[in-house]
């Protein structure tokens, strides 16, 4: 009698969800004002609104911008704002903050239109390996959404896992 092989992986009803096709795709680039400061920490409105009407923002061209500055200084508001009603119409996405709170708020855009129930009671497989950087805030939010919704969750492969969450059995 010949042994077949029997791939106990597809048969497992494992359900890989793979967090790198959600991957939020486009330049990311940080719009750092500390550069139009006088002295480095003092903005002066004349010559900021001369940098505004100056400045190219064409470079920005469906990139998504984090604006921020990476100096301890005071930065009236209306400055981003400024810069926001600059980019409206040119960058993809135009956030307040630094780069990695940029990229999470990329992944929660991505990530929020997922009908988590289409998960009741599978066996969840989070991919661990991607050629694409995925966020560990995309790795806490879709575990936070399948926790409750999916009977189990793990890190990983199909092959070797890592378990997160199992729901308890109810008697």
């Amino acid at each position: 009698m010949e042994d077949s092989l029997v791939n106990k992986v597809a048969l497992s009803g494992l359900v890989t969800f793979n967090l790198e096709n959600y991957y939020p795709e486009g330049s990311r680039t940080f719009l750092d004002i500390k550069d139009t400061l006088f002295m480095g920490m003092v903005l002066k409105e004349k010559d900021f609104r001369n940098w505004i009407k100056e400045h190219d923002w064409k470079v920005y061209l469906s990139h998504h911008v984090a604006i921020g500055c990476s100096v301890d200084a005071i930065i009236p508001t209306w400055a981003y704002m400024l810069i926001a009603s600059k980019l409206k119409d040119i960058a993809s996405t135009v956030h307040f903050g630094d780069l990695n709170s940029l990229e999470n708020e990329l992944w929660l855009n991505a990530l929020s239109v997922i009908d988590f129930n289409q998960f009741t009671d599978a066996k969840m497989v989070i991919k661990g390996c991607s050629d694409k950087e995925v966020s560990p805030f995309a790795y806490v939010y879709v575990t936070e959404r399948l926790v409750g919704v999916a009977q189990s969750v793990m890190f990983g492969e199909p092959c070797s896992t890592v378990p997160v969450y199992k729901r308890k059995k109810v008697d």
